[in-house]
């Protein structure tokens, strides 16, 4: 059997010629028909999401008559970080490789641009969210194709009893299923004053402050919603601000109606905390919610996961978003091109999102209403809100605007819960400063 490959000049332009067409028709069928693609997707939590994936991908390549390989590779012991690294390193390995958050930046030498395939594809599913620009993106090079499989937001999922019986908020009414949020009065001013109440009732918000990522996702979305930047979008430190002053300030008084051990709490605790009942609210997506689907039925029929309070300068959730990067050194670029295209269809994007019960989120404007997201239950709803379909908040990552290099430090070691925990624990608020002035300018340095 003939088996021609496309040259990179011949795709491109075979590529301009299609445009958006090429989103909706694999322009491959004909063109290698057949070669080799080895994938190393994220080992998805849920049961059966895996599944869903690799009948997409066996799909393409029936059609497409590829050979086609694929790993799941566990975040466990970051065993998917460590392959990322190690393939990067060998410069070999995978054509295609599930790449969270930071590590599109810290390979962006190594990855093949994905302009061609982004452009049509923000054309057909709607403009992505900033930060998946900000994550996905250098310069005018796109370094991956936004994944819905493992992207998240880590909003507040709550327990509607215990809201609306101690801090008298009926946070359904807030945030209604099948509708826009009447949220306005949702401050970070309520927000601590809902956390008083049920510290006085017994049954505390669970917000960690040790140095894992849902600790320091719900840290910086608080301070984004007070305006506080250590380090601005110039690599400017900006951490004597009044801003970073008021959002201590505002941690110190939240803490005191936290459990005493959450500044040692990992990404663990805070499901634990919500699924044994002994507390009213979490940020998180709605994992905590599944389980207790499946061990604690009457906790989960009270849960809501809904949008962030609202600061002084707006309203922030933590969005972590997952790529699809093709190495540079990849074997089948087009191939593995034409896939992440099939991938990103709506109806393929509809299938992941359902086999991981509503857990995973896209990137895309247009697909924030997904009938899967409104049908899910108990209670009928409860997840409506969590893609945050009218927009309400701007999605955003810990560290944010510092350049990815320095804020990926920030965000790894934990700065902003260790400036929160060193404040409450009486530490002054100017040696609290001047300790992570250092920390920043030792992170330029690095």
């Amino acid at each position: 059997m003939s088996r021609r490959k496309l040259t990179r000049r011949q795709f491109v332009a075979a590529t301009a010629a299609t445009s958006a067409a090429l989103v909706t028709a694999p322009y491959v069928r004909s063109a290698f028909a057949a070669g080799k693609l080895t994938m190393g997707f994220w080992q998805h939590w849920v049961p059966g999401a895996d599944k869903a994936s690799k009948d997409l991908v066996n799909e393409w390549a029936a059609k497409e008559k590829v050979e086609v390989s694929i790993d799941y590779i566990p975040s466990q012991g970051n065993k998917n970080l460590l392959t990322i690294a190690a393939e990067g390193q060998a410069k070999s390995g995978h054509d295609i490789l599930s790449m969270p958050t930071w590590w599109p930046h810290a390979n962006a030498e190594m990855l093949e641009p994905v302009n061609d395939i982004m452009e049509p594809l923000i054309k057909q599913n709607g403009k992505v969210n900033g930060t998946v620009q900000y994550l996905g993106k250098r310069g005018d090079k796109w370094l991956g194709v936004p994944s819905c499989v493992g992207s998240q937001i880590k909003g507040p999922c709550s327990r509607i009893d215990l809201l609306k019986q101690h801090a008298k908020i009926d946070i359904q009414e807030m945030y209604p299923a099948g509708a826009e949020p009447k949220d306005e009065g949702w401050t970070t001013e309520v927000f601590l004053k809902a956390a008083e109440a049920c510290h006085k009732a017994g049954v505390p918000f669970g917000i960690g402050l040790g140095e894992t990522t849902d600790s320091v996702d719900a840290a910086g979305a608080f301070f984004q919603a007070f305006g506080a930047q250590l380090v601005n979008d110039k690599g400017d430190v900006t951490v004597k601000t009044d801003e970073v002053r008021q959002v201590l300030e505002f941690y110190k008084k939240l803490m005191a109606f936290l459990p005493p051990d959450v500044t040692a709490w990992d990404d663990a605790s805070n499901n634990k905390w919500l699924v044994s009942g002994r507390g009213a609210m979490i940020m998180n997506p709605p994992s905590a919610w599944a389980v207790a689907k499946r061990d604690a039925p009457q906790i989960a029929e009270q849960l809501w996961t809904h949008g962030f309070p609202k600061g002084p300068k707006g309203r922030y959730a933590p969005f972590l978003p997952y790529f699809w990067s093709i190495w540079s050194f990849s074997k089948n670029k087009e191939a593995a091109k034409s896939l992440l295209v099939y991938l990103s269809r709506p109806e393929s994007i509809e299938k992941l999102v359902e086999a991981s019960g509503g857990y995973d989120l896209p990137a895309f404007e247009n697909l924030t209403k997904l009938k899967v997201w409104a049908e899910a239950e108990p209670p009928k709803g409860t997840l409506f809100s969590y893609p945050d379909p009218y927009h309400r908040q701007t999605l955003s990552i810990a560290a944010s605007p510092a350049p990815p290099k320095i804020a990926q430090q920030i965000y790894a070691q934990g700065t902003l819960t260790k400036m929160c925990v060193k404040y409450y624990q009486g530490e002054s608020m100017e040696n609290t400063l001047a300790w992570a002035e250092g920390e920043c300018e030792g992170f330029m340095r690095s």
